[in-house]
């Protein structure tokens, strides 16, 4: 089993920054794939950016040159850098590792952009 613990969240102006965290606890041994999602009020949970063991990181379309994935593996944990943010990047952010054939989320964080 694994835990996950997303923080960092909150409301920025249009063109500001944010770094969401996520910590891994528990069993997190074979986890090969970490990423963030988010989901937009009515819209369905889209990945944002994943970052696999030996791969390049892989970003959204939408988020390309804004936002940088990255992690800290001795201390399990998965950074979002977000940059240039829109409001259309408001949404709740999830934390979402693979671990062999399993899939764990976070609770999410609420990101709120505006002008």
């Amino acid at each position: 089993q694994v835990q996950l613990v997303e923080s960092g969240g909150g409301f920025v102006r249009t063109g500001g920054s944010l770094r969401l965290t996520c910590a891994a606890s528990g069993s997190t041994l074979g986890i090969k794939t970490r990423a963030w999602y988010r989901q937009a009020p009515g819209q369905q949970r889209e990945l944002v950016a994943a970052i696999s063991s030996g791969e390049r990181p892989s970003y959204a379309d939408s988020v390309k040159g804004r936002f940088t994935i990255s992690r800290d593996n001795a201390k399990n944990l998965l950074y979002l850098q977000m940059d240039s943010l829109k409001p259309e990047d408001t949404a709740v952010y999830y934390c979402n590792v693979v671990q062999y054939t399993r899939s764990y989320w976070g609770q999410g964080t609420q990101v709120t952009v505006s002008s």
